[in-house]
C-alpha cells in the first residue's frame, strides 16, 4: 500500500511541476515575462537540469536588460552543450550587451569572447541568420586596431545573402553606409527594396489565386512567402529604407504596418521607430496630416523621443 501511495504522491508532483512549466511558457509566448518568471524559477528549483527553462530564464533576463544573470544562466548551457548554435548566439549576445554598459576599457575584455561564440554559432548553424547580422555589426564597429574589419563584414554580409537575398543586400548596404559608401549603400538597399517587394507580390498573387479558387496555388505562394521571409524584422528595415531614401512608398507603409501588426520584444526595435518611419514615408509624399498623425503617435509612446521631435518640427514646416 505504502509503494502505491508514493508512486501517486510521484506522479501527482510531476504533473503538478508540468502545469507549472506549461503555465510559464503560455505566459512567456504572451510576453507576461514578470508573470513567467517566478513559475520558471518553481520548476527549475524541482528540475534543476531542465535546460530549456534555464534558457528561457536567461532570456527573460536579457529582455530585463539585465545581461550578468543573462550570461549565468547561458554559460552553463554552452559548457554542457558546445555545439549549440543558438547558446553560443545568445551567449555572445549578452556579453556584447554587457559591454556596451560598461566602461571601453574594461568592455575590451570582452571582445574575444563576443567573436568566438559568434563565430562558433555561425559555424554550427550556416543557416543563423541573426547570428550572421551580429557579425556584420561586431566587424564594422570594432575598430581595426582591435580586430574590425570591413573585408569580414562583407563575408557575413554576403553568407547572410546566401540565406535570405533580402538580408544580404540590406547588410551590404549597412556596411557601405557605415564605411561612408553612400552611393554603394544605396544601390544595396534599392535591391533590398526590389527582392523585398515580393513579399509583397506574394501578397497580391495569394489573393488573386484565392478569389480564382485556385487554393492550392495560394497554399504554394503562402509557402514560398514564408520560407523566404519569415521574420518581422525584416518589415522594419524595408520600411526604414523606404522612409530613408523615399523609395516605393507603398511597399514602406505596407511593411512597417505588418511590423506594427506582428510586433513582439523579440524584433528588438520599438513599435515607436515604426510609427516615426510611417511618419517619414508620409513627409516624402507630401502628405502633412497624415504625417503628424504618426509622429504624435510615436511621441506619445515616447515623449522623450528626439529623432521624433527633431522630424515633427520638419513636417510642421511644409
Amino acid at each position: 500500500m505504502k509503494y502505491l501511495l508514493l508512486f501517486l504522491f510521484l506522479t501527482t508532483n510531476c504533473l503538478l511541476g508540468q502545469a507549472t512549466y506549461d503555465e510559464a511558457v503560455k505566459l512567456y509566448n504572451q510576453e507576461r515575462f514578470s508573470k513567467a518568471k517566478p513559475l520558471f524559477l518553481e520548476f527549475l528549483e524541482q528540475n534543476p537540469n531542465h535546460d530549456k527553462t534555464k534558457e528561457y530564464l536567461g532570456d527573460i533576463a536579457g529582455y530585463a536588460k539585465d545581461w550578468d544573470t543573462a550570461i549565468s544562466y547561458y554559460e552553463p548551457l554552452v559548457e554542457k552543450d558546445p555545439n549549440n548554435a543558438n547558446y553560443h548566439f545568445k551567449l555572445g549576445g549578452s556579453l556584447g550587451m554587457k559591454a556596451l554598459s560598461i566602461s571601453r576599457i574594461r568592455a575590451l575584455s570582452y571582445v574575444g569572447d563576443i567573436k568566438k561564440h559568434f563565430e562558433k554559432a555561425a559555424k554550427l548553424d550556416p543557416n543563423h541568420i541573426e547570428t550572421r547580422w551580429a557579425l556584420v555589426e561586431y566587424y564594422i564597429q570594432l575598430p581595426g586596431i582591435i580586430g574590425g574589419s570591413e573585408r569580414k563584414a562583407i563575408k557575413y554580409a554576403n553568407e547572410l545573402g546566401k540565406i535570405s537575398a533580402v538580408d544580404g543586400y540590406l547588410a551590404n548596404g549597412y556596411v557601405a553606409e557605415y564605411s561612408k559608401r553612400p552611393e554603394d549603400a544605396e544601390k544595396f538597399y534599392k535591391q533590398a527594396i526590389a527582392v523585398g517587394g515580393s513579399v509583397h507580390t506574394y501578397e497580391k498573387l495569394t489573393n488573386l489565386y484565392e478569389s480564382t479558387n485556385q487554393p492550392e496555388k495560394a497554399l504554394e505562394t503562402v509557402s514560398k512567402c514564408l520560407k523566404a521571409h519569415n521574420r518581422n524584422q525584416l518589415h522594419y528595415q524595408i520600411g526604414k529604407i523606404a522612409a530613408q531614401y523615399n523609395l516605393d512608398a507603398e511597399l514602406g507603409i505596407n511593411c512597417l504596418q505588418k511590423y506594427i501588426e506582428n510586433h513582439s520584444v523579440r524584433d528588438g526595435v520599438p513599435k515607436d521607430w515604426a510609427y516615426y518611419r510611417l511618419a517619414q514615408i508620409y513627409k516624402n509624399l507630401g502628405k502633412k496630416q497624415q504625417a503628424l498623425q504618426w509622429i504624435n503617435k510615436a511621441l506619445t509612446s515616447r515623449p522623450n523621443f528626439e529623432e521624433a521631435r527633431e522630424e515633427k518640427a520638419i513636417i510642421l514646416s511644409l
